[in-house]
């Protein structure tokens, strides 16, 4: 941008204003090749009618492109240079004082100085600076400096001194990307993990001291491939605080319907979780925020009969735990009574004897149809609500856990995968088949002799694990995996554990621990029972992950 040429004598110097808080100054814009550009500027001064008047000075002709503007203004020289710099760089801008007086009070504080700006040329550098070039001196005036090309009009913000070129824009830290783009790189990541492992099975069976560099190499792109398939995939993690925000208010007008007093508490709201889950988990955490304001916190005259505070608290907390995210929904209300609960199970037909232990008492809530409320409400009582947040929940490869104190309050907590894309599993082989535990779901694995697995009932099997029976799966017969060695015995079980119960798993050996990336398999194919998904192995073998919370309902029926 060209140096602005010397502005030409007023022709006649303007008085000092009256009014001892204002001042008068000449703005010079340019050089300009776009004229209507100052035309613009000013119009936009004039709208912010709290900044002074301006005037033109030449009439609109310039013969060296200059725009001059005689302003009656008491703003500071940043507020005026900010705003007429949004689309001129501050080096085409400038201020003088337009005639002797500066309109402050002699001596004010703040007031400028009166000898006339200098006009030294100089390169920005402070005196006797490492590296000034020889004869260069620090500008004496604060046009000279290099400032910020866009600030908000009128911030009263002191120099700045990074420059910017003309027309730049904010720092910009954040970049909106189509959620499409991002699945598609997913996607893609997914099948380098698939490639590595590939790579990683095939390079097994050769000689390290004699592929001792390709194997190294391999070990660098697993290192690589996890670390980048991690990075990818934090891009879809939000925030829990995009889901806790929704609360306040909904609580606020609900707790004001139903006459009572509740403070909404929310703890790790900077907890990350994928989207698509996000997305997916508001509607049953909407529902267990209801039921406790509903069926948890009592009216505010209970609440002082019971000596508590008549304003209850409803408390989200989210964290991680291992390799899964865990959402709290706590009250300090009444609690479950487990009388009730089992009067109301009997009388829809469900089984539920005095021998019951506090866990499988509360999780009668989630039967469908079950509900505790004496009145049907458009809040509750309809019996609708808790089975479908549980089916929701167990939906996504979540678990929903319950523990209740009566009088003082109950707590449901969610478990879910951090992400349903890609998956730590560990491989077992039954018979020729593959099949993928989720590894947050393995306990542990151990050798097991024929004569340790006790039958009960003549139907049912259990082995006996540290003083605890457990029930005992074949998948061989679960999945009915065809076998050729006749003469074969089952002798390794994998115990795994799911909502609030486990089994141990009769498997032919352990393949392995790996990364696998999870397909949908009841979109490609059909729902398959005890099926969540499948992969691809390394060979290219179509693997299926299991469903470990099916299993362990199967165990139970």
């Amino acid at each position: 941008v060209a140096a602005p040429a010397p502005a030409p004598a007023a022709a006649a110097p303007a008085p000092t204003p009256a009014n001892p808080g204002t001042r008068l100054l000449e703005l010079q814009v340019g050089p300009l090749t776009d004229i209507s550009l100052a035309d613009n500027l000013v119009e936009l001064f004039k709208e912010i009618t709290d900044l002074g008047t301006i005037e033109p000075l030449d009439a609109g002709q310039s013969a060296d492109g200059m725009r001059r503007f005689k302003v009656l203004t008491s703003s500071t020289d940043n507020d005026l240079l900010d705003l007429f710099t949004f689309h001129v760089a501050r080096e085409q801008v400038k201020l003088m004082p337009l005639g002797p007086g500066f309109g402050f009070h002699e001596g004010a504080p703040g007031a400028p100085p009166a000898e006339p700006p200098s006009t030294d040329p100089g390169y920005g550098f402070f005196d006797n600076a490492p590296g000034v070039p020889a004869g260069a001196s620090a500008p004496a005036t604060e046009e000279a400096k290099p400032t910020a090309a866009i600030v908000p009009a009128r911030a009263a913000t002191p120099a700045r001194t990074d420059a910017k070129p003309a027309g730049g824009g904010l720092d910009q830290t954040t970049l909106r990307v189509s959620i499409e783009k991002v699945d598609q790189l997913i996607n893609l990541v997914g099948e380098l993990v698939i490639t590595q492992a590939m790579l990683a099975q095939n390079s097994r069976e050769l000689d390290p001291a004699l592929y001792q560099q390709l194997t190294s190499g391999l070990a660098d792109l697993e290192r690589n491939t996890r670390d980048l398939q991690e990075s990818v995939m934090s891009i879809r993690m939000i925030p829990m605080s995009t889901v806790f925000n929704r609360f306040p208010r909904m609580l606020r007008d609900l707790a004001a319907k139903l006459g009572k007093k509740v403070e909404l508490v929310t703890q790790g709201e900077a907890t990350e979780l994928d989207k698509s889950l996000v997305e997916k988990i508001t509607d049953p955490l909407t529902h267990l925020v209801r039921n406790s304001c509903d069926h948890g916190i009592e009216m505010p005259e209970d609440r002082l009969a019971r000596g508590k505070p008549e304003q209850g608290t409803i408390t989200l907390v989210a964290s991680h735990q291992g390799g899964s995210i865990v959402i709290e929904v706590r009250d300090d209300g009444r609690g479950l009574n487990r009388e009730k609960l089992i009067k109301k199970a009997r009388e829809k037909g469900i089984d539920a004897p005095d021998t019951m232990t506090d866990a499988e008492c509360w999780n009668l809530i989630f039967a469908p149809g079950f509900s505790t409320a004496d009145v049907v409400t458009d809040v509750s009582g309809r019996g609708v609500g808790m089975d479908v947040v549980k089916k929701n929940i167990t939906s996504l490869g979540g678990t929903v856990e319950i523990d209740s104190a009566e009088g003082y309050g109950m707590k449901v907590s969610v478990r879910l995968p951090l992400t349903l894309a890609i998956m730590d599993g560990m491989s077992v082989g039954v018979g020729d088949e593959c099949y993928i535990l989720p590894l947050s779901s393995v306990v542990e694995s151990f050798q097991v002799q024929a004569d340790t697995i006790k039958t009960v009932a003549g139907s049912g099997r259990v082995v006996e694990v540290r003083d605890e029976y457990m029930p005992v799966i074949e998948l061989e017969k679960v999945f009915d995996v065809p076998r050729f060695d006749f003469e074969h015995v089952s002798s390794i079980m994998v115990v795994v554990e799911a909502e609030g119960g486990r089994v141990a798993l009769l498997v032919d050996e352990l393949l392995g621990q790996q990364q696998v990336v999870v397909k949908n398999l009841e979109a490609n194919y059909r729902k398959v029972s005890d099926v969540s998904g499948a992969t691809i192995m390394g060979d290219g073998r179509v693997a299926l992950i299991l469903d470990v919370g099916s299993l362990v309902r199967r165990s139970r029926h």
